[in-house]
């Protein structure tokens, strides 16, 4: 593999984290909005700020390891994809700030009209954001993105039929994984009936998710023929795996297996993302709009690749193991720290 298609097997790993991190917690204010009036709902919102409040921050690492490796090893690219998409990318950042802002906000409020406000704030852009992400996925996957400083529709690259698909099946993989992820965390801390709800929800996404896919693939067909032919050719192995650990995730949440339940899903996700970017191989922006934006075309010299993968190696040995302590310790569950608070007092 050459330089330049290894920084792009990076950016993708790191993209692939992101959709399943901090997918999840977008998901899991997907599910905030949904868990019912102040009272009703308290239990659910109370195991979802437990269940993403030491990460809902951290998982953004991966997003700004995206953009700084596009900008980086892809410099033309990175220009054409801000340039172009920049309505949909500024609102995309609107909300994570508005999301992570209202998320503090919300537990730091002591009065039920603050509360209200916070969280809905919290939960709204929970959902636009990852919807707003998708359509820039969507924008370049169906080839509206041209090279140049705006050279693309500032509307139609992001209004179309295959970006309102991608910021759909964004925001119900984000609901997926997160009622999946919650199941788990539920029983974790003893609380049966919270899992047992977010298990029908997550049965009901992962049915309507199928259902969305299946016609996405009519959508494809008529406005993203490029995309379409590299699903059902050359990306088609991974389009199975995905079809397959999606159908198994949802056998294992019938069957309640809800860590098993975890990496199904996950692959699905992950199949996904790497069948997309095997389909437009080995094009960064594909046709129609650009005829020649390929890997290697569009990367930067062989130094700057070199010197950005080293970088890239020496700030991994050092990030992931810290973040991987940091999911320990919280998978530990707040009922194991209590059990051990109350040893301590003995």
């Amino acid at each position: 593999m050459s330089l330049a298609q290894w920084s792009i097997a990076v950016l993708w790993i790191g993209l692939t984290l992101y959709a399943l991190l901090a997918g999840a917690d977008f998901g899991a204010g997907f599910w905030d909005l949904l868990a019912g009036g102040s009272q009703r709902g308290r239990p659910q919102r109370d195991l979802i700020e437990h269940s993403i409040g030491p990460v809902w921050e951290a998982n953004h690492v991966w997003l700004i390891f995206v953009i700084v490796l596009l900008w980086t090893a892809f410099p033309t690219v990175f220009a054409a994809v801000m340039s172009t998409l920049y309505i949909p990318l500024t609102l995309a950042a609107l909300g994570i700030i508005v999301r992570g802002a209202a998320f503090a906000f919300r537990k730091a409020s002591d009065q039920l009209g603050q509360e209200r406000l916070f969280g809905a704030a919290f939960a709204l852009s929970s959902v636009l954001t990852p919807f707003f992400l998708g359509t820039v996925a969507g924008g370049i996957a169906s080839g509206r993105v041209p090279l140049g400083l705006a050279a693309g529709d500032l509307i139609t690259s992001w209004c179309n039929p295959t970006s309102v698909l991608g910021g759909t099946i964004a925001v119900g993989i984000a609901a997926y994984l997160a009622a999946t992820y919650l199941c788990a965390d539920a029983m974790r801390e003893g609380q049966s009936e919270i899992a047992e709800a977010f298990r029908r929800r997550a049965l009901a996404t992962g049915i309507v998710l199928g259902v969305v896919a299946l016609s996405g693939i009519a959508v494809l067909h008529a406005d993203a023929p490029g995309l379409f032919h590299g699903l059902t050719h050359r990306a088609l192995p991974l389009v199975i795996v995905s079809t397959v650990a999606g159908v198994a995730s949802l056998l294992l949440v019938l069957r309640r297996r809800y860590l098993l339940v975890r990496v199904t899903a996950a692959l699905a996700v992950t199949a996904v993302l790497w069948g997309w970017a095997l389909a437009q191989y080995p094009y960064l922006l594909p046709p129609p709009a650009t005829a020649d934006v390929t890997i290697t075309a569009s990367a930067a010299t062989p130094a700057v690749l070199l010197a950005t993968l080293i970088t890239l190696a020496v700030g991994a040995a050092l990030l992931i193991p810290s973040l991987l302590w940091l999911f320990v310790l919280f998978q530990r569950g707040q009922r194991a720290d209590e059990q051990t608070q109350l040893l301590k007092g003995r």
